[in-house]
């Protein structure tokens, strides 16, 4: 199937269109002759959401084997080949999908697709023993790196656990935990790639300079004959009350530069006007210098060094407000949390001024066309669309939907969610400025840690 590729109202003059092969892969393709270059996006409707209790991590691992060789390549070869060729390529993992990307010269994109295609048809007759305990130590190696020995490292970890009770499909991050790494077998590879690494449990874009006919005549030639999958059962649903209901807290007691104040505010979904107009106010609150939080903790009060609000936006479950603040030498997290809580009272009463609202508007709208302006920002949004939401041409309009998003709906998101009884909190106390504490009060910031590190 196919759709014709007019621009929509909103588009920026920004087209695509969609195709099916038979036997699933979708398909969207948007020209962009600007420069010589194409994008490739391949989204698998696998993340950490899909795992089980005892198997985490499989997704986040799954994406590094396929970096390990396939049938027709063999070793490190997709690397070789796509960075030979004056490309670059990656692959992340999250809760709800994981991306393989290359952004390649407009002429090589036939070598992209294949090289796509033979890990997609063919990965599990190059995947053994050794190409699993390989990547099963790097991964481990990455933990240990980006979350178990840096400063706040297991600080998502930790707030994410607080935030979704357990046995709930994002209680985990897609890191996973080390005993399960261990625990992951050869043969349980091998069932997470039949399961989820097929053709109708994916989607495809292509982006740049392009010619759409020989594009789609390569997709076909190269993916049309890898045969579609049955077995996937859906993520467990990941539906949650709108409020917490009560704050939930967690103190830790680590060697950190500074105290600091965390917490997590469950938001609405991902893909509604809600969630819109949760990102606004988020972005008046803490969205860079302009913001409330930094006016007020770093340049009029100077009692922190660092003050954001983000919206980490989710489909399956509710999204997650993240804020994050460190305190200057000396101030205790007591004193920042009153000030946070006086600003978001304030905002959720008041609402934002019409130069606030204009000023945020105007950087998430940066923020997005900066994404729909390359083409390897524009696929991956299209391959995110199309997987969470069931239409890649939603891409192309969110700017205009976060425009017309209006101050009225960003002050009640505020007053509906940015309570102290809707948050997970995390407080850190730097070990050193402990060293003079009693026996006890240290046994129990060590039982703290142990115990946030359990969750």
């Amino acid at each position: 199937m196919g759709h014709t590729a007019t621009a929509q109202a909103g588009s920026g003059g920004l087209t695509a269109t969609e195709h099916r092969l038979a036997n699933g892969l979708r398909v969207v393709l948007s020209e962009d002759h600007l420069t010589p270059v194409a994008a490739v996006c391949l989204w698998y409707d696998v993340g950490s959401r899909h795992e089980v209790k005892g198997r985490t991590g499989l997704a986040h691992l799954f994406e590094h084997l396929m970096f390990q060789g396939s049938a027709q390549v063999k070793g490190n070869g997709h690397f070789e080949l796509v960075q030979g060729a004056g490309g670059s390529l990656n692959g992340t993992t999250s809760f709800e999908r994981t991306n393989y990307f290359e952004t390649m010269p407009a002429h090589q994109l036939e070598l992209a697709l294949w090289l796509e295609a033979d890990r997609m048809g063919s990965l599990l007759s190059a995947l053994d023993e050794e190409s699993m305990e390989n990547q099963r130590d790097v991964v481990k190696n990455e933990r240990r790196q980006r979350y178990d020995n840096v400063p706040y490292g297991t600080a998502f970890e930790r707030l994410t656990a607080l935030s979704y009770p357990e046995g709930h499909p994002y209680h985990h991050t897609p890191i996973g935990s080390m005993a399960d790494l261990d625990a992951a077998t050869l043969e349980d590879a091998r069932a997470f790639f039949r399961t989820y690494y097929a053709p109708n449990n994916a989607v495809i874009s292509v982006v740049g300079d392009i010619d759409p006919q020989q594009t789609l005549a390569w997709i076909e030639k190269y993916f049309g004959s890898i045969p579609s999958h049955d077995g996937k059962q859906p993520p467990r649903d990941g539906t949650l009350p709108d409020i917490i209901g009560e704050e939930l807290r967690e103190e830790i007691r680590e060697e950190v530069p500074a105290r600091a104040l965390m917490a997590a505010y469950r938001l609405p979904h991902d893909g509604t006007r809600e969630a819109d107009a949760a990102d606004l106010a988020l972005t008046v609150l803490g969205g860079g210098e302009s913001s409330r939080l930094h006016n007020r903790l770093v340049r009029r009060d100077r009692t922190a060094v660092a003050a954001g609000f983000g919206l980490l936006r989710l489909s399956g479950a509710p999204s997650l407000g993240w804020l994050d603040v460190k305190t200057s030498a000396g101030v205790e997290v007591p004193d920042i949390e009153r000030a946070v809580d006086e600003e978001l009272a304030r905002f959720a009463a008041e609402g934002p001024t019409p130069e606030e609202m204009e000023r945020a508007q105007a950087q998430l709208e940066r923020e997005w066309l900066d994404r729909l302006g390359t083409v390897a920002g524009r696929a991956d949004e299209l391959c995110r669309y199309a997987v969470l939401f069931g239409d890649p041409q939603l891409a192309l309009t969110a700017v205009q939907r976060v425009l017309d998003i209006t101050a009225e709906e960003v002050q009640a998101a505020a007053e509906a969610r940015l309570r102290p009884d809707n948050r997970a909190v995390l407080v850190y106390e730097p070990t050193h400025a402990a060293d003079a504490a009693d026996d006890t009060t240290t046994a129990a910031g060590e039982t703290a840690t142990r115990e946030g590190a359990d969750k």
